[in-house]
Protein backbone atom coordinates (compact mmCIF):
# COMPACT_ATOMS: atom_id res chain seq x y z
CA UNK A 1 0.00 0.00 0.00
CA UNK A 2 1.60 3.25 -1.16
CA UNK A 3 0.30 5.75 1.39
CA UNK A 4 2.74 8.44 0.26
CA UNK A 5 1.27 8.61 -3.25
CA UNK A 6 -2.28 8.10 -1.97
CA UNK A 7 -1.86 11.26 0.08
CA UNK A 8 -0.11 13.06 -2.79
CA UNK A 9 -3.18 12.40 -4.93
CA UNK A 10 -5.45 13.39 -2.05
CA UNK A 11 -3.72 16.78 -1.92
CA UNK A 12 -4.10 17.17 -5.68
CA UNK A 13 -7.80 16.29 -5.46
CA UNK A 14 -8.45 18.80 -2.69
CA UNK A 15 -8.22 21.52 -5.35
CA UNK A 16 -11.17 20.24 -7.40
CA UNK A 17 -14.78 19.18 -7.09
CA UNK A 18 -17.02 17.02 -9.23
CA UNK A 19 -19.60 18.79 -11.31
CA UNK A 20 -23.19 17.90 -10.57
CA UNK A 21 -24.34 14.96 -12.72
CA UNK A 22 -25.85 16.52 -15.86
CA UNK A 23 -28.66 13.97 -16.22
CA UNK A 24 -30.20 14.94 -12.90
CA UNK A 25 -31.50 18.49 -12.31
CA UNK A 26 -30.70 20.19 -9.05
CA UNK A 27 -33.33 19.39 -6.45
CA UNK A 28 -34.22 20.49 -2.98
CA UNK A 29 -32.24 20.31 0.23
CA UNK A 30 -28.94 19.99 -1.57
CA UNK A 31 -29.86 16.70 -3.27
CA UNK A 32 -30.35 15.88 -6.92
CA UNK A 33 -33.65 14.71 -8.36
CA UNK A 34 -33.40 11.93 -10.92
CA UNK A 35 -35.58 11.25 -13.91
CA UNK A 36 -36.76 7.84 -12.75
CA UNK A 37 -39.46 7.02 -10.25
CA UNK A 38 -38.47 6.89 -6.61
CA UNK A 39 -39.51 8.01 -3.17
CA UNK A 40 -38.76 11.71 -2.78
CA UNK A 41 -41.42 14.27 -1.99
CA UNK A 42 -41.81 15.65 -5.53
CA UNK A 43 -45.00 14.29 -7.11
CA UNK A 44 -44.76 13.16 -10.74
CA UNK A 45 -48.00 11.49 -11.83
CA UNK A 46 -50.61 8.80 -11.17
CA UNK A 47 -50.78 5.32 -12.59
CA UNK A 48 -53.26 2.46 -12.11
CA UNK A 49 -52.81 0.34 -9.03
CA UNK A 50 -51.14 -3.05 -9.59
CA UNK A 51 -51.20 -5.99 -7.20
CA UNK A 52 -48.21 -5.72 -4.87
CA UNK A 53 -47.98 -1.91 -4.95
CA UNK A 54 -47.36 -0.16 -1.65
CA UNK A 55 -50.81 0.58 -0.21
CA UNK A 56 -49.45 3.77 1.35
CA UNK A 57 -49.10 5.24 -2.15
CA UNK A 58 -52.75 4.80 -3.12
CA UNK A 59 -54.41 8.16 -3.75
CA UNK A 60 -57.67 7.71 -1.85
CA UNK A 61 -58.95 11.15 -2.86
CA UNK A 62 -58.60 10.15 -6.50
CA UNK A 63 -60.38 6.86 -5.76
CA UNK A 64 -63.28 8.73 -4.15
CA UNK A 65 -63.65 10.88 -7.28
CA UNK A 66 -63.19 8.21 -9.94
CA UNK A 67 -63.92 4.88 -8.21
CA UNK A 68 -60.57 3.72 -9.61
CA UNK A 69 -57.49 2.75 -7.61
CA UNK A 70 -54.42 4.76 -8.55
CA UNK A 71 -51.02 5.18 -6.93
CA UNK A 72 -48.89 8.32 -6.69
CA UNK A 73 -45.50 8.28 -8.35
CA UNK A 74 -42.72 10.51 -7.07
CA UNK A 75 -39.49 11.65 -8.64
CA UNK A 76 -36.46 9.77 -7.39
CA UNK A 77 -34.21 11.64 -5.02
CA UNK A 78 -30.54 10.99 -5.69
CA UNK A 79 -27.76 11.61 -3.19
CA UNK A 80 -24.58 12.39 -5.15
CA UNK A 81 -22.21 9.44 -4.96
CA UNK A 82 -18.94 8.35 -6.62
CA UNK A 83 -18.01 4.70 -7.23
CA UNK A 84 -14.38 4.18 -8.26
CA UNK A 85 -13.43 0.91 -9.98
CA UNK A 86 -9.67 0.53 -9.57
CA UNK A 87 -7.68 -1.88 -11.73
CA UNK A 88 -5.25 -3.58 -9.30
CA UNK A 89 -3.72 -6.00 -11.82
CA UNK A 90 0.04 -6.38 -12.10
CA UNK A 91 0.09 -4.39 -15.33
CA UNK A 92 -0.66 -1.29 -13.23
CA UNK A 93 2.74 -1.62 -11.52
CA UNK A 94 4.96 -1.71 -14.59
CA UNK A 95 8.65 -1.82 -13.62
CA UNK A 96 10.79 1.28 -14.10
CA UNK A 97 7.74 3.53 -14.49
CA UNK A 98 5.55 5.73 -12.27
CA UNK A 99 2.47 3.70 -13.14
CA UNK A 100 1.97 2.18 -9.68
CA UNK A 101 2.57 5.53 -7.98
CA UNK A 102 0.03 7.19 -10.26
CA UNK A 103 -2.54 4.42 -9.66
CA UNK A 104 -2.46 5.10 -5.92
CA UNK A 105 -2.37 8.86 -6.51
CA UNK A 106 -5.46 8.72 -8.74
CA UNK A 107 -7.35 6.76 -6.09
CA UNK A 108 -6.51 9.50 -3.58
CA UNK A 109 -7.34 12.22 -6.12
CA UNK A 110 -10.89 11.02 -6.77
CA UNK A 111 -11.52 10.31 -3.08
CA UNK A 112 -10.49 13.87 -2.25
CA UNK A 113 -12.53 15.40 -5.09
CA UNK A 114 -15.60 13.51 -3.83
CA UNK A 115 -14.97 14.76 -0.28
CA UNK A 116 -14.58 18.35 -1.53
CA UNK A 117 -17.86 17.94 -3.44
CA UNK A 118 -19.64 16.57 -0.32
CA UNK A 119 -20.37 13.40 -2.33
CA UNK A 120 -20.21 9.95 -0.78
CA UNK A 121 -17.43 7.71 -2.12
CA UNK A 122 -16.58 4.03 -2.41
CA UNK A 123 -13.80 2.01 -4.10
CA UNK A 124 -14.07 -1.36 -5.80
CA UNK A 125 -10.79 -3.19 -6.46
CA UNK A 126 -10.56 -5.87 -9.14
CA UNK A 127 -9.33 -8.83 -7.12
CA UNK A 128 -11.61 -11.73 -6.14
CA UNK A 129 -14.18 -10.18 -8.45
CA UNK A 130 -14.95 -6.51 -7.88
CA UNK A 131 -14.88 -6.22 -4.11
CA UNK A 132 -15.52 -3.15 -2.02
CA UNK A 133 -12.34 -1.86 -0.44
CA UNK A 134 -12.95 -1.78 3.28
CA UNK A 135 -13.29 1.68 4.86
CA UNK A 136 -12.88 3.43 1.50
CA UNK A 137 -15.63 5.86 2.50
CA UNK A 138 -13.06 7.33 4.93
CA UNK A 139 -9.87 9.34 4.17
CA UNK A 140 -7.12 7.23 2.52
CA UNK A 141 -5.05 6.68 5.67
CA UNK A 142 -8.04 4.76 7.06
CA UNK A 143 -8.50 2.46 4.04
CA UNK A 144 -7.87 -1.26 4.17
CA UNK A 145 -4.62 -2.16 2.46
CA UNK A 146 -4.49 -3.30 -1.17
CA UNK A 147 -1.73 -4.05 -3.67
CA UNK A 148 -1.39 -4.10 -7.45
CA UNK A 149 -0.75 -7.80 -7.80
CA UNK A 150 -3.76 -9.66 -9.17
CA UNK A 151 -3.57 -11.60 -12.45
CA UNK A 152 -7.29 -11.06 -13.10
CA UNK A 153 -8.27 -8.37 -15.62
CA UNK A 154 -11.06 -5.88 -14.82
CA UNK A 155 -13.24 -7.52 -17.49
CA UNK A 156 -12.85 -10.94 -15.86
CA UNK A 157 -13.36 -9.46 -12.37
CA UNK A 158 -16.69 -7.95 -13.45
CA UNK A 159 -17.74 -11.34 -14.82
CA UNK A 160 -16.80 -13.05 -11.54
CA UNK A 161 -18.57 -10.53 -9.30
CA UNK A 162 -19.82 -7.19 -10.65
CA UNK A 163 -19.77 -4.10 -8.45
CA UNK A 164 -22.92 -3.18 -6.59
CA UNK A 165 -23.04 0.20 -8.31
CA UNK A 166 -25.05 3.02 -6.74
CA UNK A 167 -27.81 3.80 -9.30
CA UNK A 168 -27.63 7.27 -10.87
CA UNK A 169 -24.21 7.95 -9.34
CA UNK A 170 -20.88 8.95 -10.84
CA UNK A 171 -18.68 6.02 -11.86
CA UNK A 172 -14.95 6.34 -12.44
CA UNK A 173 -12.78 3.55 -13.86
CA UNK A 174 -8.98 3.77 -13.51
CA UNK A 175 -7.20 1.20 -15.70
CA UNK A 176 -4.67 0.98 -18.50
CA UNK A 177 -7.37 -0.84 -20.55
CA UNK A 178 -4.57 -3.00 -21.96
CA UNK A 179 -6.27 -6.35 -21.45
CA UNK A 180 -8.19 -8.65 -23.81
CA UNK A 181 -11.85 -7.65 -23.77
CA UNK A 182 -14.58 -6.59 -26.15
CA UNK A 183 -14.87 -2.83 -25.44
CA UNK A 184 -18.63 -2.56 -26.04
CA UNK A 185 -19.37 -5.41 -23.63
CA UNK A 186 -16.97 -4.07 -20.98
CA UNK A 187 -18.27 -0.50 -21.18
CA UNK A 188 -21.92 -1.56 -21.15
CA UNK A 189 -21.46 -3.37 -17.84
CA UNK A 190 -20.18 -0.17 -16.24
CA UNK A 191 -22.08 2.71 -17.81
CA UNK A 192 -25.64 1.42 -17.49
CA UNK A 193 -27.97 3.44 -15.19
CA UNK A 194 -25.20 5.82 -14.09
CA UNK A 195 -25.49 9.59 -14.11
CA UNK A 196 -21.92 9.94 -15.42
CA UNK A 197 -19.26 7.35 -16.25
CA UNK A 198 -15.61 8.37 -16.64
CA UNK A 199 -12.88 6.07 -17.95
CA UNK A 200 -9.40 7.20 -16.94
CA UNK A 201 -6.86 5.26 -18.96
CA UNK A 202 -3.57 5.33 -17.08
CA UNK A 203 -0.48 4.69 -19.19
CA UNK A 204 3.22 4.98 -18.54
CA UNK A 205 5.36 6.94 -20.98
CA UNK A 206 6.87 3.63 -22.12
CA UNK A 207 3.37 2.33 -22.93
CA UNK A 208 2.91 5.08 -25.47
CA UNK A 209 6.51 5.45 -26.71
CA UNK A 210 8.34 2.10 -27.08
CA UNK A 211 12.14 2.10 -27.49
CA UNK A 212 13.51 3.30 -30.80
CA UNK A 213 15.41 0.08 -31.65
CA UNK A 214 17.27 -2.86 -30.16
CA UNK A 215 16.78 -6.33 -28.72
CA UNK A 216 14.20 -6.58 -25.97
CA UNK A 217 13.02 -9.27 -23.61
CA UNK A 218 9.36 -8.70 -22.80
CA UNK A 219 7.91 -10.30 -19.67
CA UNK A 220 4.15 -10.42 -19.21
CA UNK A 221 3.64 -8.94 -15.74
CA UNK A 222 0.61 -11.13 -15.09
CA UNK A 223 1.62 -14.49 -16.61
CA UNK A 224 5.44 -14.23 -16.46
CA UNK A 225 5.55 -15.36 -20.10
CA UNK A 226 8.70 -14.11 -21.87
CA UNK A 227 9.16 -12.98 -25.45
CA UNK A 228 12.39 -12.04 -27.20
CA UNK A 229 12.07 -9.57 -30.05
CA UNK A 230 13.94 -6.95 -31.99
CA UNK A 231 12.46 -3.45 -32.13
CA UNK A 232 13.01 -1.48 -35.32
CA UNK A 233 11.18 1.47 -36.85
CA UNK A 234 8.65 -0.80 -38.59
CA UNK A 235 7.68 -2.80 -35.50
CA UNK A 236 7.60 0.39 -33.42
CA UNK A 237 5.14 2.04 -35.79
CA UNK A 238 3.07 -1.16 -35.95
CA UNK A 239 2.80 -1.14 -32.14
CA UNK A 240 1.71 2.50 -32.12
CA UNK A 241 -0.92 1.87 -34.81
CA UNK A 242 -2.29 -1.10 -32.91
CA UNK A 243 -2.44 0.93 -29.70
CA UNK A 244 -4.24 3.77 -31.50
CA UNK A 245 -6.74 1.30 -32.99
CA UNK A 246 -7.33 -0.25 -29.56
CA UNK A 247 -8.00 3.16 -28.02
CA UNK A 248 -10.31 4.18 -30.85
CA UNK A 249 -12.37 1.01 -30.30
CA UNK A 250 -12.76 2.04 -26.66
CA UNK A 251 -13.63 5.59 -27.64
CA UNK A 252 -16.35 4.33 -29.98
CA UNK A 253 -17.85 2.11 -27.25
CA UNK A 254 -17.63 4.86 -24.65
CA UNK A 255 -19.32 7.43 -26.89
CA UNK A 256 -22.03 4.88 -27.69
CA UNK A 257 -22.96 4.71 -24.00
CA UNK A 258 -22.66 8.44 -23.37
CA UNK A 259 -19.60 8.02 -21.17
CA UNK A 260 -16.32 9.96 -21.14
CA UNK A 261 -12.69 8.95 -21.53
CA UNK A 262 -9.33 10.55 -20.91
CA UNK A 263 -5.78 9.19 -21.08
CA UNK A 264 -3.45 10.12 -18.23
CA UNK A 265 0.32 9.64 -18.46
CA UNK A 266 1.60 8.41 -15.10
CA UNK A 267 4.82 10.40 -14.99
CA UNK A 268 3.00 13.64 -15.86
CA UNK A 269 0.22 13.15 -13.32
CA UNK A 270 2.69 12.55 -10.49
CA UNK A 271 4.35 15.85 -11.42
CA UNK A 272 1.35 18.14 -11.88
CA UNK A 273 -1.72 16.37 -10.41
CA UNK A 274 -3.97 17.64 -13.21
CA UNK A 275 -6.46 15.94 -15.50
CA UNK A 276 -7.06 18.74 -17.97
CA UNK A 277 -9.42 16.74 -20.19
CA UNK A 278 -11.92 16.32 -17.35
CA UNK A 279 -11.74 20.05 -16.73
CA UNK A 280 -12.42 20.79 -20.40
CA UNK A 281 -15.33 18.34 -20.40
CA UNK A 282 -16.61 20.16 -17.27
CA UNK A 283 -16.74 16.92 -15.30
CA UNK A 284 -14.52 18.38 -12.58
CA UNK A 285 -13.78 21.99 -11.73
CA UNK A 286 -11.54 23.93 -9.42
CA UNK A 287 -12.97 24.37 -5.96
CA UNK A 288 -13.75 27.84 -4.70
CA UNK A 289 -10.81 27.62 -2.30
CA UNK A 290 -8.28 27.56 -5.16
Amino acid sequence: MDYENLMLGYRFGSQVTFSEPPQTPLGMVGNLLGRSIGSSLEFMEHRDYNAGDDLRRIDWNSYARSDRLAVKLFREEVNPHVDLLLDVSKSMSLNKTKKAAATFALAGFFASAAAESKFSFRIYVTDNGCRVLGRSHLPPLEWDSFELETCVSPADAIQQMPPNWRPHGIRVVVSDLLFPAEPVSFVSQIAGDSAVTIFVQLLAESDTEPPEHGNLRLIDSETAEQLELYIDSISRERYKRNLARHLENYNIAIRRYGAFMTTVIAEQFIQNGRIDDLMQMELIKYSRNV
